[in-house]
């Protein structure tokens, strides 16, 4: 019964996007098309639409209908607090006005300007906002009338399970019930029931306690010995009354993780948790990464001919550098780059060592003799690294992300901590490119890494890449 009016609820939600979505791009067409004296709303309802337009707009819904649902807007949203849920509607809606405005510019749609693109994010956002607010303070009023309600059965008496507890207390607006805890003796039992806490029942007695309880859910909380002592068990009495169970994530002390079940076949699923980001609009980021790296490269072929023809007769040696590079979970590739060194700049670099200004395994020099004047400004302006749009095509990089290694630094890492930013693919542009690049010490460069892997979004992306062409302009730390 709950799974079906779910079902009902998110096929309401996507259903109310839609017409967000039609509404917002109506409103912005009537707007701007209006002249100085006003359209009329009859004169605005006769103008002819042609059918391939309305192909176009079909296609356009499902392709923001297929991203909205890349972004979380229709998982549920009950433990999420307003904030986090309207900040995640923003991100969505300024994907979609994105992906409009690439699709208008690609297909020269003039009607759909810079303004129109505005307008149709700042109507959109606003509706579907506020359809949001208006049906959470809908469901909010029909759990403090006592409808809607959820009676949780917890699982475990240990400081995890008290802290879930005293999570749901603090929000009543949830209409999460605390029905009580089930646990055997053990040494933390005093502990627990010092805190005004007590159990319902032991394992033995869970099955006679469901029979005669309202039980909605139950949230396992159990040390992994115990859980591997009872799970079965608990979970199979649980199967039996038809209730809904929750496992804590956090079993394994991870420190940021993504879930996600994979049905192996009939019987089992496996559950995999990973300390990076591997789900959630992953598919979405990697077709932006196709479509941005696909167009830059038509953009800036003139500028990629020149470049080339230039490397090629300024000085001796191939006009692109390659180079193995560490990428996703250890794979190797090779990196595409404009040479902007003497031909054998890799032979002589052991000679050059002592010369080193970055602190840890990495190789950095301000005034590298190897470099030849050309390639100097080709490293001021980050020209040198277009080509590596080519690994992001190949889906060897991505567009953002921690900076690629070169296998010698790779080798010379000290710290297994820092190894984690190979758990992500390598990006043209980063935290650190932005922030100082070579003038930033090796230390804060690995936490900048790993401080994107734990706060990873498609917002966050984009304002990496927003943010990378005034640090180009800048020539902050180059070498």
């Amino acid at each position: 019964m709950i799974s079906n009016k779910w079902r009902v609820l998110k096929h309401a939600a996507k259903l109310y996007d839609m017409c967000a979505l039609i509404a917002a791009f109506l409103f912005a067409t009537f707007v701007l098309r209006s002249t100085p004296t006003g359209m009329s709303l009859s004169g605005f309802m006769t103008v002819r639409v042609k059918l391939v337009n309305c192909l176009l707009f079909a296609l356009l819904l499902a392709a923001w209908h297929n991203l909205f649902v890349l972004c979380g807007l229709y998982v549920s949203k009950r433990l999420t607090r307003r904030v986090t849920e309207i900040y995640g509607v923003s991100k969505a809606t300024v994907l979609a006005s994105a992906f409009l405005l690439l699709v208008a510019k690609t297909m020269h749609i003039k009607m759909v300007s810079f303004s129109f693109v505005l307008m149709f994010w700042i109507v959109c956002t606003w509706a579907m906002a506020s359809g949001r607010l208006v049906a959470r303070s809908l469901l909010v009023a029909l759990r403090s009338s006592g409808r809607n309600s959820r009676f949780v059965l917890i699982v475990g008496t240990n400081e995890r399970a008290f802290g879930f507890a005293e999570s749901i207390r603090a929000r009543p607006e949830l209409g999460y019930h605390i029905v009580g805890f089930v646990d055997d003796d053990w040494a933390g039992i005093p502990k627990f029931e010092a805190s005004g806490n007590t159990r319902c029942c032991n394992f033995s007695g869970l099955a006679n306690f469901l029979r005669h309880n309202v039980v909605d859910e139950a949230a396992i909380y159990l040390p992994l010995r115990s859980y591997y002592e009872h799970a079965v068990q608990l979970i199979a009495v649980c199967e039996h009354h038809g209730i809904v169970i929750r496992v804590d994530s956090q079993v394994f002390n991870l420190r940021s993780q993504d879930s996600s079940a994979v049905r192996l076949d009939e019987n089992s699923q496996v559950v995999a948790v990973a300390s990076s980001p591997r789900s959630g609009p992953a598919l979405l980021k990697r077709l932006i990464d196709c479509i941005v790296s696909a167009v830059a490269l038509m953009v800036l072929s003139p500028l990629l001919l020149i470049v080339a023809l230039l490397v090629k007769f300024t000085s001796d040696g191939p006009v692109l550098f390659r180079q193995t590079r560490v990428g996703l979970n250890k794979r190797m590739f090779s990196i595409y780059k404009f040479r902007t060194m003497i031909a054998d700049a890799e032979k002589v670099q052991d000679q050059l060592l002592s010369m080193n200004e970055m602190t840890g395994p990495v190789f950095k020099i301000k005034q590298d003799p190897r470099v030849t004047p050309l390639g100097r400004i080709l490293r001021n302006t980050s020209i040198d690294e277009l080509p590596q749009l080519f690994n992001v095509l190949k889906g060897e990089m991505s567009l953002v992300g921690p900076r690629a290694m070169s296998l010698r630094d790779y080798e010379l890492f000290d710290n297994d901590g820092h190894r984690r930013r190979f758990s992500v693919k390598p990006g043209v542009t980063c935290l650190w490119q932005v922030k100082g690049r070579n003038s930033i010490p090796f230390e804060q460069w690995m936490e900048l890494d790993l401080l994107y892997i734990d706060q990873w979004s498609l917002w966050l992306d984009l304002k990496i890449l927003a943010q990378t062409v005034p640090a180009v302009l800048r020539g902050t730390g180059a070498a």
